[in-house]
């Protein structure tokens, strides 16, 4: 019979999806058939699934570490903000529109019934089935119509630990805070407590780890300490990512506002011969790096004018000068080329604008959304590249011509004469380890490093550090099977 638990988080980052992507990795250990799932996520980092369609990249995590194929099932509501106020809805992994989010506020209860009709399904293949929340279920004025947190838990019949963030500070009053404001119906769903990201003796919070316990009146299912390869793994939110100091090849990111699908740093940041810079705004793009990635976009006609405001157009006209290379991955890819054109509106407001007029391409925003695994060839050398394309629009013009990739036969890509400037649709090309060895080799890097071979051992470790610090039998004991209310 199917058990389900789920966790949820005293805010947001409190690290929710790498708990239960440890979770999972763990009991998958013990013989268990192990389902992640997560009613709706909040993230513009998609994964194309192995069923088809997009899922928030921290349940494909969740799925690898459960050692089963990803599937829409998994994160049935993923919500990518194109603006501060707006969203496009992606529902069993396909674009349903985009939503103003104080529409979206009154909707959303409507799109509870396939997030159980998700969560049905992953449960008729599972014996242990772990939710992860969304944000904090302390949020109350989000309460109605809630099905992220306790509305789905209450609905679906899924007992909950709450999980607290020490690092941040005050996390007594972050669970004893969130039991004060909840109602008593969801209280009732919560079986326990766990308190992450210690540094230090965990020992030394014994008393504080008690005072929870009799305040609330919650066992406490462990205190877990700060896991340093955590960095390690895909990240999820751009609240993640951070600059990696490795090597002397410097790759220099700028951040935009609606960067999406920037797992494509993973695999550099775990180079020990490359540091990847993160450039936020308002800092120039740094004139010694030998690599400027520009990364995908949710709003690439939008990014492009925040590139601009930032000055960073000038920098990289800078660095072109100076020899360095470019490459542009997605809307990074588009933002590359001598025009956008959008005369459907699909990336925002109808029109046209100028590129950055480093490869002589045009896009044009257009056509059916593609939402794809792919198997390419890398040109000249035939290295095989997995990846995969989230976007909308083509692009063609002289450049494509060079193309250096090759998918199915066909050219993927654009490269400048020179070839040091380079764009693709195609995401996630770094994780092929003989690609990548081979593209830093032109940036005077020696790659040998097995990249995926990596995640599986991190996995394993962090799986191992859960069974340490954590209760885990106390936590597969307060799992029950689901009953519909």
């Amino acid at each position: 019979m199917v058990r389900s638990i789920m966790i949820q988080g005293t805010g947001s980052n409190v690290g929710k999806s790498v708990l239960v992507a440890g979770l999972a990795r763990a009991f998958t250990r013990r013989g268990l058939r192990v389902a992640p799932f997560k009613p709706q996520n909040m993230s513009n980092n998609a994964a194309v699934a192995e069923s088809g369609g997009e899922i928030g990249r921290a349940q494909a995590l969740q799925a690898r570490a459960a050692k089963r194929p990803t599937h829409t099932d998994m994160n049935p509501i993923l919500l990518k903000p194109e603006t501060d106020t707006g969203a496009q809805v992606i529902v069993h992994g396909q674009r349903a529109g985009t939503m103003r989010a104080a529409d979206y506020r009154k909707d959303k209860s409507k799109l509870l019934s396939a997030a159980l009709e998700s969560f049905d399904r992953l449960c008729e293949d599972a014996d242990l089935v772990l939710v992860e929340g969304a944000g904090s279920p302390a949020e109350t004025n989000l309460r109605k119509g809630d099905i992220a947190n306790m509305g789905f838990a209450c609905v679906a019949g899924v007992p909950v630990i709450l999980v607290g963030d020490i690092h941040r500070g005050g996390v007594i009053a972050q669970i004893v805070g969130t039991q004060a404001v909840l109602d008593a119906g969801d209280l009732k769903t919560i079986r326990g407590f766990a308190v992450n990201r210690f540094k230090g003796d965990v020992t030394l919070f014994d008393d504080g780890r008690d005072d929870i316990a009799s305040r609330t009146g919650w066992p406490c299912v462990g205190v877990v300490p700060w896991f340093d390869d955590a960095w390690k793994l895909p990240a999820e939110d751009m609240m993640d990512i951070r600059s990696h100091t490795g090597g002397a090849c410097k790759v220099a990111v700028p951040q935009l506002a609606r960067m999406a699908n920037f797992d494509d740093l993973d695999p550099l940041s775990a180079e020990p011969g490359v540091s990847v810079e993160i450039v936020p705004a308002g800092r120039a793009l740094p004139g010694d790096a030998d690599l400027v990635l520009l990364p995908g976009s949710k709003s690439t006609i939008g990014d492009l004018a925040y590139f601009r405001a930032q000055g960073w157009d000038v920098d990289l006209y800078a660095h072109v000068r100076r020899g360095g290379h470019v490459l542009g991955l997605c809307g990074g890819y588009q933002m590359l080329g001598k025009t956008i054109s959008d005369p459907e509106g699909v990336d925002g407001r109808q029109g046209s604008v100028a590129g950055l007029g480093l490869l002589n391409v045009d896009t044009t925003m257009a056509g059916q959304k593609q939402v794809t695994l792919r198997n390419a060839v890398a040109r000249p050398d035939g290295q095989a590249v997995s990846g995969y394309e989230i976007h909308m629009g083509h692009t063609e013009g002289p450049d494509c011509n060079r193309a250096w990739l090759e998918i199915d036969g066909r050219p993927e890509g654009a490269a400048s004469p020179n070839g040091r400037i380079r764009g693709s649709y195609l995401h996630g090309i770094f994780s092929s380890d003989a690609f990548r060895a081979s593209f830093l080799a032109q940036l005077g890097v020696t790659s040998e490093l097995a990249y995926e071979d990596g995640v599986e051992q991190v996995l394993d470790t962090l799986a191992d550090h859960l069974e340490q610090h954590m209760d885990l039998d106390l936590l597969l004991s307060l799992a029950q099977t689901p009953r519909r209310q």
